[in-house]
Order: C-alpha cells, then sequence, then structure tokens
C-alpha cells in the first residue's frame, strides 16, 4: 500500500483513467443522450409556442417557390 493509502490508490486509478486508452469511454452515449435531450426541448418549444404551422407554411412557401408550382 502506498504511503497515502486508499487516497494514493484512488489518485492512481483516476489519473489513468484520465491519461490512459479508455479515458473517453462512454463518453459517446452521454453525448448522444444530450443531443436528443436538446432536440426534445426545442420540439416541445415549437409546440408550446404553436409555431408548427408557421413553420410547416414556411416550408411549403420555400418548396413551392423552389419548384415553381
Amino acid at each position: 500500500m502506498s504511503r497515502f493509502g486508499k487516497f494514493g490508490d484512488w489518485k492512481r486509478t483516476v489519473v489513468s483513467r484520465m491519461r490512459g486508452k479508455g479515458r473517453d469511454t462512454g463518453a459517446g452515449f452521454v453525448e448522444y443522450a444530450g443531443i436528443m435531450i436538446i432536440v426534445a426541448g426545442i420540439f416541445v418549444m415549437i409546440d408550446g409556442l404553436g409555431l408548427d404551422g408557421t413553420i410547416s407554411q414556411a416550408i411549403l412557401t420555400a418548396v413551392t417557390n423552389v419548384t415553381g408550382g
């Protein structure tokens, strides 16, 4: 056991995980979950503010302008 006991063991473990090969383990899932929460929040805000009709009309107008119809 090291001079600092369990703290020294914990410190070595934390440092090795921060600098080691597996330092990004699980980061992809956390980032994906964060993006999904943001997207869900945007949809809730659009629905709550009643902007869904306005956005749909703007998209229809843009498509009509592009296709010439």
